[in-house]
């Protein structure tokens, strides 16, 4: 065994499939460990070794994901069936409320529309009420006990009436949620508009498009060239 050998080896239990696997290139792992000791080569024939101890290396990682697949892919079965069982009462739940939503819908537009007709006709009255008031107080004479009560009982029905229109337009219909639309007029306008205000948000579109095309075509601005490295 060494460094590389999984926790649990040399237990009762049957090795598992990544423990075979460890097990089958422990002579392996030990010489990539001999060779990965922070000196780097300097023959052709440390590096043909290296290069061998490489090519070894890609095949023990095919293995491992193998392996890997016989442990995790019965989980993974079990996972997705269990998914599924919860998903028939999610789906189920879903339909429910949206059924549910679609009754009540209809009469939820017209109460909306009464409320609103309704939250109107109260600021037009409290609107009208300030008016009277003010021509009325406008109108009194100072020496008038009498017109001055009537001008000051105005005043305070007009206040009431406005307190009683704040109040309906807080009165609003339940189970409703805020909705966002929007529509594109045109794309040149949204281009220059995402420039001119976000310029970082288009430098970050223009760089991952070049990084995931620039191997297709060539794009003008961009310089294309080619390395060779270790693998």
């Amino acid at each position: 065994m060494n460094d590389m050998t999984p926790a649990g080896i040399g237990h009762n239990a049957p090795p598992s499939p990544l423990e075979d696997v460890a097990a089958k290139y422990d002579d392996h792992l030990s010489e990539v460990a001999n060779w990965t000791d922070g000196e780097p080569v300097t023959t052709e024939a440390q590096h043909d070794a290296v290069a061998s101890l490489i090519k070894t290396q890609k095949t023990y990682r095919s293995e491992l994901v193998k392996a890997g697949k016989e442990v995790t892919d019965p989980l993974h079965k079990v996972w997705k069936a269990a998914v599924a069982a919860v998903k028939v009462y999610t789906d189920r739940a879903d339909m429910e409320q949206d059924a549910l939503v679609a009754c009540v819908a209809p009469f939820k537009a017209q109460l909306i529309e009464a409320k609103r007709q309704a939250e109107r006709a109260k600021w037009e009255a409290a609107d009208k009420l300030r008016r009277e008031a003010e021509a009325k107080a406008k109108a009194a004479n100072a020496a008038d006990l009498d017109a001055q009560r009537e001008a000051h009982a105005a005043q305070q029905a007009a206040m009431d009436a406005q307190k009683a229109a704040a109040a309906a337009s807080k009165d609003k219909v339940g189970g409703l949620r805020t909705v966002h639309h929007h529509e594109i007029d045109s794309l040149k306008d949204v281009l220059n508009d995402v420039i001119a205000e976000d310029r970082d948000a288009m430098t970050a579109f223009l760089t991952a498009y070049v990084q995931s095309n620039f191997r297709k075509r060539a794009i003008k601005g961009v310089r294309t060239w080619e390395t060779k490295e270790a693998f």
